[in-house]
């Protein structure tokens, strides 16, 4: 009777155990094979850490191809502290290639976070200076491709353009209008480290960014900079305080060239003043259209058949009075006899705003 009882409790021992082993291999199998993706992007996670790489914006072009708007690729300083084992040694050697002082630079490279960007004395970095500190060859010290604007004519056509931040992003003009489609996506060094943020010894992932989208524009590049210069030489001849010039085809209505003084360097916009960069006077203020109206004013007449412009003439006193008030031609004392033609070749303000003539 004891030793059947304690078989029984041998076999029943027994069948716990390979009903656990059972669930064991089960849960393995499980794991490895049905929730090995799951599981290895989850790990992968926690393990990887992201450098980010800039992408290039989107070509600003004209109606002809010919770039506005381009981008020149420089590099930016990026730590990440845990990995950089002598602090000072690093500081000391960072803080004389920028020109920075020791403190200023021991801040960036003792600072408690996953990965530290030097800004803004780390940005835009020239091929030399980036050259100096990649030969340090220190760990935890990275050199990131970044795309800065180029604006390769200057000032031409600034106030369309717009202009951008530090961070490449549209500020103002067409480059904040079509923002979305210029800016790119950003790709990514991936690398790996442990939970303390140390690097392991396993190959880096490279993400490429993808550029922006490149924006026509119905300008037409040879015609913005003959009327970037012919505003030039208005205002150097006439000491003006302001110009503007639009050329448009008059078919389509597209605008070949457009641009107003005072104009700007949209690659150093933070040296003018708001009013300077943010206005683009040949849409944001309003003119009488003054004597450009006048061949409008004739032009109805003729149509309506109220003036003969060869054969009618009129007779320019200089003034004359309209609703109580006088109207005076710009010529003290008026033009005399004309025709309208001459009206219109003298630009003659009584003669095309008033209906009293003489044959």
């Amino acid at each position: 009777m004891f030793l059947s009882i304690v078989n029984s409790r041998i076999k029943l021992v027994f069948l716990i155990v390979v009903l656990l082993f059972l669930l064991i291999i089960v849960r393995v199998f499980y794991i490895q094979v049905i929730e090995y993706r799951k599981l290895s992007v989850l790990a992968e996670n926690l393990w990887s850490r992201n450098l980010p790489v800039q992408a290039d914006r989107g070509l600003i072009l004209d109606r002809n191809g010919k770039v506005i708007a381009g981008n020149q690729t420089t590099s930016s300083l990026v730590l990440i502290p845990i990995q950089i084992e002598n602090k000072e040694e690093v500081s000391k050697a960072i803080s004389e290639i920028l020109g920075v002082s020791y403190e200023e630079m021991y801040k960036h490279v003792s600072k408690k976070t996953s990965i530290e960007r030097v800004h803004p004395e780390g940005r835009d970095l020239s091929y030399e200076v980036a050259e100096k500190i990649n030969n340090l060859g220190y760990d935890g010290v990275y050199l990131l491709k970044e795309s800065k604007r180029d604006y390769k004519y200057d000032n031409t056509l600034s106030h369309v353009i717009g202009y951008v931040g530090i961070d490449n992003q549209g500020l103002s003009g067409l480059e904040l209008m079509y923002n979305d489609y210029l800016t790119g996506e950003d790709g990514s060094i991936k690398y790996f480290s442990d939970g303390k943020g140390h690097k392991l010894e396993m190959a880096e992932v490279y993400n490429s960014p993808k550029s922006g989208l490149n924006v026509n524009l119905t300008i037409d590049l040879d015609l913005q900079l003959v009327l970037e210069n012919e505003l030039d030489s208005a205002i150097s001849k006439y000491t003006a305080q302001g110009a503007i010039g639009i050329v448009m085809d008059p078919n389509s209505g597209e605008v070949l060239a457009m641009s107003s003084r005072p104009n700007f360097n949209p690659s150093h916009y933070q040296d003018y003043s708001t009013e300077t960069i943010n206005r683009n006077l040949a849409i944001w203020s309003s003119y009488e259209p003054g004597s450009t109206f006048k061949i409008l004013t004739l032009t109805a007449a003729v149509n309506e058949g109220v003036v003969n412009v060869f054969e009618e003439k009129y007779y320019d006193t200089g003034g004359i009075k309209v609703g109580g008030s006088t109207l005076h031609c710009w010529k003290a004392g008026g033009h005399g006899s004309e025709t309208f033609v001459q009206v219109v070749e003298n630009s003659c303000n009584l003669g095309v705003n008033t209906r009293t003539y003489i044959s």
